[in-house]
């Protein structure tokens, strides 16, 4: 009898817990979205958001008066699930227009020429090109040749009128060196994308901080942008360095490394990864970053007087922050912290297109 009293009084312990434990359930809301922390003179609010079936916005580039987001949705990254990115045009006021769905995971996209945009798929490996014909909404797909650092392409610029990728994800050798293409030049023939080496994954650059030669290991080549005097800018993202490519695909190509670093997880020398890198253009341009984690397209502000011409901001995906870069050192000072993982950056001018290239 003692037996059964002891086990009834078990029985009703462990319901009022699976009770209590329901209760908190339900009184105890799902961890909330961190909310970002701006630092004056700057203002942040949310620009868009993709529509209902997309996912992790990435890639912004600026068409006239749309603002042009591709969307990953989770898909691998060298398409071999088969699944699509969606690549989605809004307004000015961060209004959908309209929706374009290409092969593979979007991680670049370029406006060439007028309306032609180039959206490049899966950065890890078989790689795909797809060009929508933006005023009429067509789209034809481009094949690569086989790629020589096993890997695929990411970023794009253009630069007059030449278009420049990025070689991601390249295979390195036994000591962990990539000898292989970091910058290609790329152009169409037919059906295919034509690919000339530029920039060597383990050339010579000269340290900007220090002006002394060093011979570069770029193991991770990721975003390009091209910064107010017309260089080149390539994001070896891991490697947390930038580098700096004058004249490129010329005799007379000059090459510049920035190695990174930021105070914000500790000592000043601490390295910090960045994705996109962008120069303000004037005063009256704004600045829109997409935050792969949260899914959302942000819009920021100087406030009342502007962004100052030609200063570098840079979006950190592993820290989840935005910064003003120091072209000279290299450091990074957080201005936005609390992103899910920031990416794609691109500073938008009201009265036009301005996504840095062609200079």
């Amino acid at each position: 009898m003692k037996n059964l009293n002891t086990n009834k009084l078990v029985a009703r312990s462990f319901a009022a817990c699976v009770m209590l434990l329901g209760l908190l359930a339900v009184s105890i809301p799902a961890t909330a979205q961190t909310v970002p922390v701006v630092k004056p003179p700057y203002a942040l609010k949310v620009f868009a958001k993709g529509p209902t079936s997309t996912s992790q916005p990435d890639s912004i580039v600026q068409w006239g008066d749309h603002i042009i987001v591709g969307f990953e949705n989770g898909v691998a990254k060298d398409g071999t699930d088969g699944k699509s990115s969606t690549i989605v045009p809004f307004s000015l006021s961060g209004k959908v227009e309209r929706t374009f769905s290409v092969p593979g995971h979007n991680d670049g996209l370029r406006v060439v020429g007028q309306d032609d945009l180039w959206a490049v798929q899966n950065e890890d490996a078989n790689p795909n090109l797809v060009v929508i014909e933006l005023n009429a909404g067509t789209k034809k797909q481009y094949k690569f040749p086989p790629t020589p650092h096993s890997g695929g392409y990411d970023d794009m610029v253009v630069k007059n009128g030449e278009v420049f990728m990025t070689a991601s994800n390249p295979t390195l050798d036994a000591v962990g060196n990539n000898p292989f293409p970091a910058l290609v030049r790329v152009s169409l023939s037919g059906s295919s994308v034509l690919v000339e080496p530029v920039l060597d994954g383990d050339a010579t650059a000269t340290d900007i901080s220090t002006g002394t030669p060093v011979k570069l290991n770029l193991t991770d080549p990721d975003s390009l942008t091209i910064d107010p005097r017309g260089n080149i800018v390539l994001d070896s993202q891991a490697d947390s360095e930038l580098v700096f490519i004058k004249h490129p695909f010329t005799q007379e190509q000059k090459v510049g490394v920035l190695k990174l670093s930021s105070s914000v997880t500790g000592p000043m020398n601490a390295t910090i990864t960045v994705d996109d890198t962008a120069f303000a253009p004037n005063p009256k341009a704004f600045l829109l970053l997409t935050d792969v984690g949260a899914g959302v397209i942000y819009r920021i502000d100087s406030e009342p007087f502007g962004f100052e011409p030609g200063t570098a901001y840079s979006a950190s995906d592993t820290l989840g922050l935005l910064g003003t870069l120091n072209l000279d050192n290299g450091v990074v000072t957080p201005i936005i912290t609390g992103f899910g993982s920031a990416r794609g950056l691109i500073f938008v001018s009201p009265d036009g297109d301005n996504d840095g290239d062609d200079k």
